[in-house]
């Protein structure tokens, strides 16, 4: 099923799309559209309004909408068959690959600003030898655990109710990092083929691993003050996709934190809708400027609904590959058992340092905050001084700004920097092909030394997109 934009949400994106263009209007109607459409924040495979719902809607003509959609017909941006309406398309389709993105490690002086992730805390090496003292235990087993270690999903689910959500250790899955915990849940509820929700821009990895179930992505927009409640609730009654990949917690890539009261009407919409709801937490832990964080969505959930996922990579290390499940218990023991045909369990010394670490938690995460807070406005003023045409919020919590660029040259310009010594991920990662061009992320997790180093050459490769191309031609060698 199509998801269907009604004439006021699409005027609420829209905003004011014909200030001061001195362009005929329908043809700034269009470009507005294209610019929402590539931006991301309109969705791919919507039903347009109907012409004259969205000409009231505007306070124009309909002659002015009927033009402007058939402009974007002719630049392949809208899809319109008679009796059937109007719908979002790009040139040449959209797509998303069923394989990761992967780069080889970076040479020793490349400024790697593609990876959001912070370096070890330095209690990692004290929880590790503590770990060795606890390995005794369980050397005479077998060493398969599907569900986790018992001391490590106590850790976490006292995480949970100490954030007013009360979690037993029955209710916790142990996961091989985030990634694996996303990918277990696919696999238990999204049959192949089948619809699902996604927030634009968004994870990358989260996408690759719709693609590879062939999963079709209903695709959510998240504009520039966070989610439109009423528009994302619509998506999901309109299409009723079996599964909603959702970041509430500084979401990734934009930073946005959400509400409340969408998180209260969330699980009950999707069970409307016969939704689960996917939820990834791994940044809640880093929340920057903000004393006290909102409950999490499960906290809100009546129906079994809601899977939460999360891990020790952004917080505490990527190295430590651990993350979890947290949902009912029935739940738990099905996951389990779609896990045995994957990886069996995780490593149980891995675990027992997590447990460990853990212990360490509020010295860890506060330190942590306070670094990433430094980070954070050093980047922030370097940029605001340096590239002041470009546009971006700052966030009050996670790793990352989501920039708003001057022009859509994201992958050119990370290309070009490459080249300086920096490697970044382009808007498109974050999105369907063929959007995201105007924007970049960039995190805020190495040293500042880094970060204003890597400001000042992505100055100079901004610099350098301006300047006319020039064939250069190198003297023939000479072969005798």
């Amino acid at each position: 099923m199509t998801s269907v934009l009604h004439g006021s949400q699409l005027a609420r994106l829209l905003g004011r799309w014909d200030a001061g263009r001195g362009v005929p209007d329908y043809a700034a109607l269009a470009t507005a559209v294209r610019g929402l459409l590539s931006d991301g924040r309109l969705p791919l495979g919507v039903r347009l309004p109907a012409e004259r719902q969205l000409a009231a809607a505007l306070g124009i003509s309909r002659t002015t909408v009927t033009a402007g959609y058939r402009l974007l017909r002719e630049t392949g941006h809208v899809t319109s068959r008679r009796g059937a309406g109007s719908w979002t398309t790009m040139p040449g389709g959209a797509r998303v690959g069923a394989a990761g993105i992967w780069t080889a490690s970076p040479a020793p002086d490349m400024i790697d600003l593609g990876r959001a992730a912070l370096d070890a805390p330095p209690e990692l090496a004290s929880a590790a030898a503590e770990a060795l003292t606890d390995l005794p235990r369980y050397l005479g087993d077998v060493g398969y655990h599907p569900v986790g270690l018992i001391e490590l999903r106590e850790a976490i689910a006292r995480g949970y109710t100490d954030r007013g959500l009360p979690t037993g250790p029955d209710q916790i899955m142990i996961t091989s990092g985030v990634q694996n915990a996303l990918d277990l849940a696919i696999r238990l509820l999204v049959p192949v083929g089948q619809p699902v929700l996604v927030e634009s821009p968004t994870y990358p990895n989260a996408l690759v691993g719709f693609a590879a179930r062939r999963s079709r992505m209903v695709t959510y927009g998240i504009g520039e003050a966070g989610w439109d409640r009423e528009l994302l609730l619509d998506i999901l009654r309109q299409n009723r996709p079996r599964a909603a990949y959702l970041i509430p917690e500084f979401q990734n890539p934009t930073g946005h934190l959400m509400p409340v009261d969408l998180r209260e009407r969330l699980p009950a919409a999707a069970h409307a809708a016969g939704t689960d709801l996917i939820v990834d937490e791994s940044f809640v832990d880093l929340a920057l400027d903000i004393d006290e964080m909102p409950p999490p969505v499960a906290a809100f959930d009546r129906h079994a609904r809601v899977l939460s996922i999360g891990g020790m990579s952004k917080t505490y290390w990527g190295g430590l590959r651990i993350g979890w499940i947290r949902a009912a218990a029935p739940i738990v023991q099905r996951l389990a058992a779609v896990r045995v045909g994957v990886d069996m369990s995780g490593p149980v010394i891995e675990q027992l340092v997590a447990a460990r670490l853990l212990a360490h938690a509020q010295t860890v995460v506060e330190a942590r905050r306070a670094r990433l807070r430094r980070q954070r406005d050093v980047l922030v003023a370097a940029l605001r001084e340096r590239l002041p045409e470009w546009r971006f919020r700052v966030p009050a919590g996670g790793v990352t700004l989501w920039l708003e660029l001057d022009a859509p040259i994201s992958s050119p310009l990370c290309r070009t920097v490459e080249q300086d010594g920096v490697r970044l991920a382009p808007g498109p990662r974050f999105g369907m092909d063929g959007t995201m061009e105007r924007f970049l992320r960039m995190p805020f997790t190495l040293p500042e030394a880094d970060l204003l180093a890597a400001v000042d050459r992505i100055v100079r490769a901004r610099g350098e997109l301006d300047r006319p191309y020039r064939r250069s031609y190198e003297s023939p060698a000479l072969v005798a």
